[in-house]
């Protein structure tokens, strides 16, 4: 009786991986946006943590103030980053809510 209870065990651990690796890979068409600079710079990422667009309003460049710009870009990216790392974990929880039964963190 062992052995099947094993086997019923390893059996549903395999299909928690194939959800997880599905909603892993859905989650990668998942874009959020971020803005810094009252909006003068945009950043999108996808949920796989990958920076998918910049776009910058050309009144943010001041050749007197390169800090700024590159504050207001690295603001808004990891804004960007941040907003989809969320997505993608509401997704995974929405889609696999037993995760939190085996103390997997952040879930």
């Amino acid at each position: 009786m062992a052995k099947m209870d094993m086997n019923a065990m390893l059996k549903q651990a395999q299909q928690m991986q194939e959800q997880m690796l599905k909603a892993q890979a859905e989650a990668r068409n998942e874009l959020v946006e971020a803005a810094a600079g009252g909006g003068m710079v945009k950043v999108k990422a996808n949920g796989g943590g990958e920076l998918v667009e910049i776009r910058i309003d050309p009144r943010a460049i001041d050749p007197d103030d390169p800090e700024l710009l590159a504050d207001m870009v690295l603001a808004a990216a990891n804004e960007a980053l941040r907003s989809a790392a969320e997505a993608v974990e509401a997704k995974l929880r929405a889609q696999m809510p037993d995760l939190g039964a085996f103390g997997l963190p952040g879930f």
